[in-house]
């Protein structure tokens, strides 16, 4: 995933200069029926799979319905995707069906059709869910986008489980088998044991690529460290929760420790360099989902048949997994609401989320726990099972996250945005200062952010 390169307020200017000139179409969408329209505008997703089988799905569901479905294809590079949901907010007008990455449906809140009665057929049907994707999309009293399953990713660890055994002496797939049941050992699987096998790998020239700059792959990672320390740096109601915080003081703590057994270029990576570190063979674990392991399958077999999921570590507050959900959004000022609403419901039911999974080797995440036994986290590989453990499952006892909720979402995004959970630690491991120094900065960047 790309991290946003821009404020909300950056967004929206630059959707105003696009709506006065030629940026970007709006359409004319037509009501539902006999050769009606229904125009949508999905993510390009990292797996070129996972676009055909969207299309596929809409295809299906278009000719049942006598709709025709148009599609567009929004990407990350550049902001397009952020672009064009800023142009149709201002605008008004535009597609009827639109892709929202992680923090975009509350950013709109106001502009988005209700979809209660989807969320709630489909919660009927396949129980709750997601706590974290209630927090994004769930404002005023409504849900205002569904939670989609393509493009949404968790951050597990992805281990070379031979360097592993070789060098820090773990048995990762012993203690995580690909089976609903826990190995030998996963009890010890927490923070205190991750650094000693950070410790013990980068000795043996392996370290663990896990980025600390200033992207959407180090800030999910380290704030769902910060959730299972149980260091929140603001609460549910937008107060800052720094000054004083020694569990926030541990945890960085914990963090600057970590960070002498990294590369020691970390602080500059983007959300890529991880990927290519797994697929070098140079590196014995990052937090990634699938995907990495998906081009060391294609240009680096040999590493790739040597890699195994694990759940992400517990912590004294328990074991919190990052999450990046994707939603699938309706404007209200649509056209065509119920087909959009349809068309939703038909993407979201079991079947056709396995499809999606199954088309992207497991990226896919359905927001469901009900969904975490897809067969082709079983069946993946090779290894056979390598991603059993990637999803959430009842039996890692785990909880998926955002980095800085529970904080207003309005909020929580700008801190995302300007990574000042990582920012606050490379400000000790990198800058010399102490950690009340680097919290004391931390606390009043939030407390500006809380101010708007």
């Amino acid at each position: 995933m790309k991290r946003y390169g821009m404020t909300r307020r950056a967004a929206l200017r630059a959707g105003v200069a696009g709506a006065a000139g030629a940026a970007l179409p709006v359409f004319n969408v037509h009501s539902q029926g006999s050769a009606g329209v229904l125009r949508c505008a999905f993510w390009e997703h990292w797996v070129p799979a996972g676009n055909d089988i969207i299309r596929e799905l809409c295809e299906e569901w278009g000719a049942k319905n006598r709709v025709e479905v148009k599609i567009d294809r929004l990407v990350s590079a550049g902001n397009q995707i952020l672009l064009t949901i800023a142009s149709e907010a201002l605008s008004r007008s535009g597609h009827d069906v639109i892709a929202m990455p992680t923090w975009e449906p509350s950013s709109h809140a106001r502009l988005l059709e209700p979809v209660d009665d989807v969320v709630g057929r489909l919660q009927q049907k396949y129980g709750p869910i997601s706590p974290t994707a209630e927090y994004l999309a769930r404002r005023d009293g409504a849900w205002r986008a569904v939670p989609a399953i393509a493009g949404s990713q968790i951050k597990s660890a992805c281990i070379r489980y031979d360097l592993f055994q070789e060098h820090a002496g773990v048995d990762i797939r012993a203690m995580w088998p690909a089976k609903a049941e826990r190995g030998p050992g996963a009890e010890t699987w927490n923070w205190d044991a991750f650094l000693k096998a950070a410790e013990k790998c980068n000795a043996a020239g392996y370290p663990f690529a896990l980025p600390m700059g200033q992207y959407s792959d180090a800030v999910d990672w380290v704030g769902a460290l910060f959730r299972s320390f149980g260091a929140s740096m603001m609460d549910a109601e937008g107060q800052v929760t720094v000054r004083g915080n020694n569990k926030l003081k541990q945890a960085v703590d914990y963090l600057v420790r970590l960070s002498k057994h990294l590369p020691s270029d970390v602080w500059a990576w983007d959300d890529a360099a991880n990927n290519r570190a797994l697929i070098s063979g140079k590196s014995a674990l990052i937090f990634n989902p699938p995907s990495a392991w998906a081009v060391a399958k294609r240009d680096a077999p040999q590493v790739a048949e040597k890699c195994w999921y694990a759940p992400f570590p517990t912590g004294a507050e328990g074991r919190f997994t990052p999450f990046l959900p994707y939603f699938w959004g309706i404007w209200s000022f649509s056209r065509n609401k119920a087909a959009a609403k349809s068309l939703i419901e038909f993407l979201s039911d079991r079947q056709n989320a396995e499809r999606q999974s199954v088309a992207t080797s497991g990226y896919d995440i359905p927001p469901f726990q009900s969904m975490s036994d897809f067969q082709v986290w079983e069946t993946e590989g090779p290894p056979e099972g390598f991603a059993y453990n990637y999803p959430d499952k009842p039996h890692q006892q785990g909880q998926l996250t955002v980095a800085f909720a529970p904080a207003p979402a309005d909020i929580a995004v700008q801190a995302y945005v300007q990574a000042t959970n990582t920012k606050m630690i490379a400000r000790v491991a990198q800058g010399g200062q102490t950690i009340d120094e680097a919290m004391a900065w931390a606390e009043g960047e939030l407390k500006h952010f809380a101010r708007g």
